[in-house]
């Protein structure tokens, strides 16, 4: 048999009696007969319609390289592909070269929009990303058209860390600035005098590569060093010699803070005027993760009042930040820009590993960097979207739940359902779970082609449970069920009788609805914001918390109360369109029949 050979199978028809020809173009490996040959058109009717296949058979597939890729990343492609290195091309250009290639690989620089995915007409397999975040690429246009994205995640990890680290010093010693002064005829000794990092706590916000990595180097330096995230396997930061803690607690304990945290809705701004207010006077920052994870105009407040004594930035909100930027120009602020990543040797780790992983799409390969969600059938698809949705919401919910700085271990998935193990494949469904769990917290774009990889690499194992029904399996699902284990929580009530955390779902008029917390039942549909309290059962408090949110301008979408008996514990939960302030929930706090609540986003 013939070896397998890319192939591109072109079908042209007429359209109408204008006789204008429609073309469509597949892709995809087979063995081709050997000899290769085109045989001539067969003649036809005069009136019968025309359907003309002709075989084009390429030995190489084309990858456009639309941004300056390391040599050695460039060299692994050639001995795969014909490489096409056309750099600073405008959008326009970009969607007339895309039609003949196979393959794209970008920095951050190239926008690759719906346009150009349109523009490729179904022959543009994958999209390389050479870094870790994949903004510029249009990830919704790309999963409708077929297209893999894929990024290179891991190559710069020790440029980033060692980066933290020099800024970390430099303005422990007052580099930069001393520097500028000599430079400027200064001899000012006594002005740049700096601080000693020994014994001192450094509290990584982000324990992932990046972090993990900075802490070795800071544990090197002799500094204390405690962590806050939720996903960190508390066995690997035992084995670094780093304390895990909570949020709260890792901004009153530190002398010195570095980031390393993604930019998620979670994560932005979460460093403002209420984290500063909580943090030790004289606190030093350090970012080289995202701009957008501190307010900017906190920060300058905050460095202003002496609340924060120095702060090195390498990333910035915007990109390049304006020249007046009061930040940049403050005294006491360190700034680079963007060079986390900016060593010859991250650059070339970078272009190895994401023309590895292009070469292994091309191959058919599942790409373990990969961002976007296969193609799902539209049969499937279809039965199963309000599933799919309710278990990305529920696995949002439930990690939302959960206190305490020893990370998620342990998660049970649950299903219900009168269809037998074969009727009913979960991986998609487990996938969306994985996704509403870790996406909250990550840069990483959780889907079925790396669900249970990005699970396992944090530490998070997942494991499933079905229960069998009576009844007819037209539904695929009657409800899902998500438990975590060995976890304090953020409200108590959410412990089932099992100790764990438990959140369950249903779909109603194929609509997610949450059907249960804890031991609580209830039934609100899993939209906007939800408000849970633990009140005692009692008249007149469901009036208090409207008027409450009414006052603050806040629209109640739907409210339900659960209740283990008459007059004796209830929990209520409330739908709201917007976020209440701070304010309106202190005030729902105080309540004195509300035992607790918590605010949960979806």
């Amino acid at each position: 048999m013939a070896a397998a050979s890319p192939w591109n199978l072109m079908f042209t028809k007429p359209l109408n009696k204008s006789r204008r020809l429609s073309t469509c173009s597949l892709s995809w490996r087979l063995s081709p007969p050997s000899p290769f040959a085109v045989s001539p058109l067969c003649s036809r009717p005069r009136n019968a319609k025309s359907f003309v296949v002709v075989a084009m058979m390429d030995a190489k597939p084309t990858v456009l390289v639309a941004e300056k890729l390391g040599d050695a990343g460039l060299q692994l492609l050639k001995k795969f592909a014909n490489v096409d290195c056309s750099y600073n091309l405008s959008p326009e250009e970009l969607c007339t070269k895309i039609s003949l290639c196979d393959a794209l690989i970008v920095r951050s620089g190239t926008k690759v929009t719906r346009e150009v995915f349109e523009s490729s007409g179904g022959r543009l397999k994958v999209v390389g990303r050479a870094g870790v975040g994949i903004d510029n690429v249009d990830l919704s246009a790309a999963t409708e058209h077929g297209c893999l994205v894929v990024n290179a995640p891991t190559a710069n990890t020790i440029a980033a860390a060692e980066h933290g680290i020099a800024l970390l010093t430099a303005m422990a010693r007052n580099i930069a600035q001393a520097d500028a002064s000599i430079r400027a005829g200064k001899w000012q000794r006594n002005k740049y005098v700096g601080v000693s990092l020994v014994g001192k706590t450094l509290a990584i916000m982000g324990f992932g590569k990046v972090g993990s990595e900075v802490a070795r180097r800071a544990k090197g330096l002799g500094m204390q060093v405690i962590s806050h995230d939720p996903y960190a396997p508390a066995d690997r930061a035992i084995a670094i010699g780093v304390e895990l803690v909570t949020f709260d607690e890792a901004l009153t304990r530190a002398d010195f803070i570095s980031m390393h945290m993604p930019l998620t809705p979670a994560t932005s701004k979460m460093f403002n005027d209420d984290s500063f207010s909580k943090m030790k006077k004289g606190v030093r920052i350090v970012n080289v993760a995202r701009g957008g994870v501190i307010d900017e105009e906190a920060l300058l407040r905050a460095l202003d009042s002496g609340i924060v004594a120095q702060a090195a930035l390498d990333v910035f909100t915007e990109e390049p930040p304006p020249n007046e930027s009061k930040l940049v120009q403050h005294e006491n602020v360190t700034v680079t820009p963007h060079l986390g990543a900016s060593t010859m040797e991250a650059q070339e780790g970078v272009a190895v590993e994401v023309a590895e992983a292009v070469v292994g799409a091309l191959k058919g390969e599942l790409a373990a960097t990969a961002v976007n969600a296969p193609m799902v059938s539209a049969e499937v698809l279809s039965e199963l979207a309000p599933f799919v949705a309710l278990a990305e919401k529920l696995g949002r919910l439930a990690v939302q739940l959960v206190a305490g700085g020893g990370g998620v271990k342990s998660v049970k998935i649950t299903y219900a359902s009168a269809r037998g193990p074969d009727d009913l494949d979960t991986r998609l469904l487990r996938a969306m779970v994985t996704k509403g769990l870790i996406e909250p917290i990550s840069s990483v774009f959780v889907n079925l082609v790396n669900a249970d990889f990005t699970a396992k690499l944090r530490g998070l194992r997942l494991t499933e449970e079905r229960i069998m029904l009576d009844g007819s399996p037209e539904s695929p699902l009657a409800f899902i069920q998500v438990h975590i284990a060995n976890v304090e929580s953020k409200f108590a009530s959410a412990i089932a009788e099992s100790g764990e955390i438990t959140v369950e779902g249903r779909v109603k008029d194929r609509k997610p609805h949450l059907t249960k917390v804890g031991s609580f039942s209830v039934d609100v549909s899993l939209e906007g914001s939800l408000i849970l309290c633990r009140q005692v059962d009692q008249p007149g408090i469901i009036g208090k918390v409207g008027s409450i949110l009414a006052e603050d301008n806040v629209n109640v979408s739907f409210m339900s109360v659960g209740r283990t008996a008459p007059k004796k514990q209830a929990v209520m939960t409330i739908g709201v369109d917007e976020e209440p302030s701070p304010e309106a929930l202190k005030k729902i706090g105080v309540i004195p029949a509300i035992e607790e609540f918590v605010l949960l986003k979806l």
